[in-house]
């Protein structure tokens, strides 16, 4: 029986056809057990029947998904909206190869406001953690980005040192003296008027700015008949900058439109997604995502992207702009407010600025098909001169580099990057600690850190078309020796990087080859090769780093009884580094939060021993 019949023979089994007509989530699963597709129905029954009827392209994402259904398993639920949310907490919980994933197709950053601490800080990511902070963006211009976090900082004297705790000090940053920080380190900021500024700055990121404009109206003159001049003169310097930003920023001063527009592209099976963030008539921001084959019709993966996307995003706009209805509107727009307590509207506008700004979203969405088709293009010309150049069987499509970094054999490491058609593939980097030995040796080393990877690698079937070592020929027959011994010839091309000894350039060394080749120091795929090679390094230098500071700082404080992270934390934060902590005496210590003079003499005593 052919793999197709097997899957259609479960979707007409007796368990398919004893599903009820409600609503609730369904589950498939490959042989292996592995969810590999989580959906959710108003109608179990007629959507999993669907699946059995199904006469899509042969090729397609859903007749693949189809043919590899080994398991099914539903769970019903009270309601079509409990099974929305359960569908997406099962999402997070399996991550399904065949759900929609949004990935932003770059890394933008985000300005990260810590309410989550004490003394909030205006912070700088590229990354959203679940830590109950606010995140506003993503940022498709960082100078944009940076000029707001400036305007931001020079209106509200927020703090700008490090670290989630304040310390107590004995003297003020440079901050504090130019006035550019109210100096919660100094005990000298209120507490409310500090958590009023972090309202205040919220408020500009959300586009806020009208309202803030109104509330500064008030405290100034509020201030001015109370006789607090100096407080009034601040609200009047913040008025001014936030009137100059309002001037440059506004589109449309009359809108009060707080929008979220969302635009669709489809070129072949991949669909591009592109949202545009539309607060108080200005846009404050732009999100793209590239889906390679969804599953499903158009209005059923929109409709998917919507719920991925506002389960992850901490504010929904008070309307949704779209191309078409997404399926299940009337279900999505009730889940929708309920997540911002207010009325939510799903739309299409039919003409003025609304559809404009559908327009320019679709742009932007098929910008993105412009891009990655300039990527493939540079690509594949940069890979038909690696096949040229290093003489390999087949176009390099995954590129690995390793690099290892020692001091004299201590704290040896190896760091291994990992490119996928030119571009850096984050989920293929890896870190070894050296097992072997301390012993000064690069070539046992390698050797181990070689092993290690190819033993991964044909465990997982996830194996580079190219693997690069920095080095030369010493080197590059280590990994020769050991693709052989795996039996991974045919797999796997080999060659090393070495710097030329007299300073020329670079050489490229390939197994049975015995020059070096050669290419001018500006050639592009030279330059890719090195870019490869310095990201091994740096990535490398930075793990090792990481373990030195964590090895010295261990060693030299973690010894004394009673110490813990948050003690330790506390510490260095009162007195800015270890050396500072040697230099201290017992009753400075003892004035530390948590330590107390027992422990401070114990510390003392410890740091005076050790020197």
């Amino acid at each position: 029986m052919s793999e197709n019949n097997e899957q259609h023979k479960i979707l007409n089994s007796r368990f398919l056809r004893a599903i009820p007509h409600s609503p609730g989530v369904y589950l498939m699963k490959n042989k292996a057990g592995k969810v590999i597709y989580v959906g959710k129905a108003r109608d179990l029954r007629k959507r999993l029947a669907s699946y059995a009827r199904f006469q899509g392209v042969e090729h397609g994402k859903t007749a693949v998904l189809v043919s590899r259904i080994a398991g099914l398993e539903t769970i019903l639920t009270l309601s079509e909206k409990e099974a929305l949310i359960l569908e997406a907490s099962l999402i997070k919980k399996h991550r399904p190869k065949y759900n929609v994933i949004l990935r932003d197709d770059k890394n933008y950053p985000f300005i990260k406001v810590t309410v989550n601490e004490t003394w909030p800080r205006l912070v700088m990511t590229r990354r959203r953690s679940r830590d109950k902070a606010r995140y506003f963006g993503p940022f498709s211009s960082i100078g944009a980005m940076w000029a707001t976090i400036r305007l931001l900082h020079s209106l509200f004297p927020l703090r700008r040192c490090k670290g989630s705790e304040v310390g107590m000090r004995s003297r003020p940053c440079l901050n504090y003296q130019m006035k550019n920080c109210l100096g919660p380190c100094m005990g000298k900021a209120d507490p409310e008027l500090y958590r009023d500024m972090v309202r205040d700055v919220i408020m500009v990121l959300e586009g806020k700015n009208r309202e803030l404009t109104h509330k500064l109206k008030e405290k100034m003159n509020d201030a001015v008949v109370s006789l607090r001049f100096e407080d009034a003169a601040m609200y009047r310097d913040q008025l001014a900058a936030l009137a100059e930003t309002l001037e440059k920023q506004i589109v449309d001063a009359e809108s009060g439109l707080e929008l979220d527009v969302f635009g669709y592209e489809r070129k072949g099976a991949s669909v591009a997604v592109a949202i545009l963030s539309v607060r108080q008539g200005r846009v404050l921001g732009r999100q793209v995502f590239y889906l390679a084959e969804p599953v499903g019709e158009e209005r059923e993966v929109l409709a998917e992207i919507i719920r991925r996307y506002y389960m992850e995003v901490d504010f929904i706009a008070r309307e949704l702009l779209f191309p078409f209805l997404p399926e299940d509107r009337d279900l999505l727009g009730e889940w929708l407010s309920e997540r911002r307590n207010g009325p939510v509207h799903l739309r299409v506008p039919q003409r003025g600025d609304k559809l404009r700004l559908v327009e320019m979203a679709r742009a932007n969405a098929a910008q993105i098909f412009s891009e990655r088709d300039k990527k493939e293009k540079t690509w594949t010309a940069l890979a038909d001169q690696l096949v040229k150049w290093l003489h390999l069987n087949r176009s390099p499509e995954r590129i690995e580099c390793l690099d290892i970094s020692n001091i004299s054999g201590k704290q040896a490491v190896g760091s291994l990057v990992s490119f996928h058609q030119g571009e850096k593939y984050g989920a293929g980097y890896r870190r070894y600690r050296i097992q072997s030995g301390d012993e000064p040796d690069d070539y046992r080393m390698m050797a181990e850190v070689i092993g290690r990877r190819l033993e991964k690698g044909l465990a997982e079937d996830s194996l580079p078309d190219l693997f690069m070592v920095d080095g030369g020929k010493g080197q590059l027959n280590i990994a020769v020796n050991l693709v052989k011994n795996y039996g991974l010839d045919d797999r796997i091309e080999l060659v090393g990087i070495a710097k030329d000894k007299d300073g020329e350039g670079e050489k490229l060394y390939r197994p049975g080859r015995k020059n070096a080749i050669m290419l001018p120091r500006h050639a592009p795929l030279l330059l890719f090769l090195m870019r490869i090679r310095d990201e091994a390094h740096r990535f490398g230098i930075t793990f090792h780093r990481q373990l030195r500071h964590k090895e010295s700082f261990t060693s030299a404080i973690d010894a004394v009884p009673g110490i813990g992270p948050a003690t330790k934390k506390k510490l260095l934060t009162t007195f800015g580094s270890l050396a500072g902590v040697k230099k201290a005496s017992v009753e400075e210590l003892a004035q530390v939060p948590g330590v107390g003079p027992a422990l401070a003499r114990a510390i003392y005593d410890f740091c005076e021993k050790e020197g």
